[in-house]
């Protein structure tokens, strides 16, 4: 119930801008690969990823929203004693951002050299998991952003970044308590959708970046380190060849990378952590993304 009241709360913030929107574009993706890494999990695990994404603008700015629905092979499996022992876990991801051009709200030029325009951004994100761990993340992000000249859109901000998660393996830090707030910390934060043609071929570099501050310890009572996390595609449009229009269909591949996975320091192996010996692999996985637009 909590998982599906938040969902409803961010189409709900997204529909009143939305309903006078100058333009948007809703997309259904399937993303798949077979190399992700987990914390606690030494093998890789395949997932498979079904987004629905909205974006949109309006006067004063615009929208995002996007939810991952995942599902991970035996490897990362449902709340059980580990790997291969029993169905692959579920998660929900879902994240919404509101973005305003100051130039628009001021009625001021803002942009200077490669600069289009200053913006301000806000917005939140909700994880949940179904494993022993079985978090569920709350983040708020705040701040300011340069949306740069390129064919199609780069942004790049510096934003505030607050996170509160459940650790059901709790009881190893002093408190004993199986939520955790973090300290405050900052985020560095792009995306881009860069459109690159080849030819007669339209296609496009998509996807974003982040590289998160150390937010005090963890559940575990491990103190966290800047995390960094990479997702893109290089997206070619095969909607001619499908006799659909321009844009309607997407495929192309595409790498994930994280490090310091959620704040816990890369452990390829075994390291002593207060809650006993554990890993947490780096991921570098190779993936590949369809997309229908409409």
């Amino acid at each position: 119930m909590k998982k599906l009241t938040l969902a409803a709360l961010g189409i709900l913030a997204l529909a009143t801008p939305a309903s006078a929107a100058n333009w948007s574009d809703t997309s259904i993706a399937i993303r798949r690969g077979s190399q992700y890494k987990e914390p606690g999990i030494a093998v890789s695990i395949a997932k498979t990823y079904v987004a629905l994404n909205h974006v949109s603008g309006y006067a004063y700015g615009g929208n995002f929203f996007n939810v991952d629905l995942i599902q991970s092979d035996s490897n990362d499996p449902i709340n059980s004693e580990g790997p291969g022992t029993s169905g692959g876990a579920h998660e929900l991801y879902a994240t919404y951002k509101h973005t305003l051009n100051l130039s628009k709200v001021f009625n001021t030029k803002t942009g200077f050299g490669p600069v289009r325009d200053v913006e301000f951004t806000f917005g939140f994100d909700y994880a949940s998991k179904n494993t022993r761990f079985a978090p569920a993340v709350y983040k708020l992000m705040a701040g300011p952003q340069l949306s740069f000249n390129v064919p199609g859109f780069l942004t790049v901000g510096l934003l505030y970044y607050k996170e509160k998660n459940h650790n059901s393996f709790g009881t190893f830090n002093p408190k004993g308590t199986m939520d955790v707030t973090f300290d405050p910390t900052y985020q560095v934060a792009a995306a881009w959708g860069i459109n690159l043609p080849l030819g007669k071929v339209n296609t496009s570099v998509k996807g974003f970046a982040t590289y998160t501050g150390a937010k005090g310890r963890d559940g575990s009572y491990v103190e966290t380190k800047p995390e960094t996390l990479a997702n893109l595609h290089w997206m070619f449009d095969v909607s001619p060849i499908l006799g659909a229009k321009k844009g309607t269909f997407q495929m192309g591949p595409g790498m994930q990378y994280w490090d310091n996975k959620f704040g816990d320091p890369t452990n390829e192996t075994l390291a002593s952590t207060p809650a006993g010996q554990v890993v947490n692999p780096r991921t570098t996985a190779f993936q590949f993304s369809v997309e229908y637009h409409f």
